[in-house]
């Protein structure tokens, strides 16, 4: 038997531990990625007799890739850069 422990933390109303026999780990990291499970103290893989805590390894699985700036963001940045050193050119 293996399951999956999401604890989450509400802050001053608590905490709450989600448990479904039923979910995967595949599911865990949908979830997580998908912003449903927020605030997030820890997650544990349950096998058998052992625990294990997972929390890191899910988090960096379901982190969503950084996408770099586009040719447009780097016109705009450069242009404001300019109009930015002509505020403070001397009169």
């Amino acid at each position: 038997m293996q399951y999956f422990v999401v604890m989450i933390d509400y802050g001053r109303r608590g905490r709450e531990a989600i448990v479904d026999p039923e979910i995967t780990r595949r599911e865990v990291i949908s979830r997580v990625a998908s912003g449903e499970y927020k605030n997030i103290s820890f997650i544990h893989e349950i096998a058998d007799c052992s625990v294990e805590d997972i929390t890191a390894d899910i988090l960096s699985e379901a982190a969503l890739p950084d996408i770099g700036a586009t040719g447009a963001d780097l016109q705009a940045s450069h242009f404001d850069h300019i109009r930015d050193l002509r505020k403070h050119e001397r009169a």
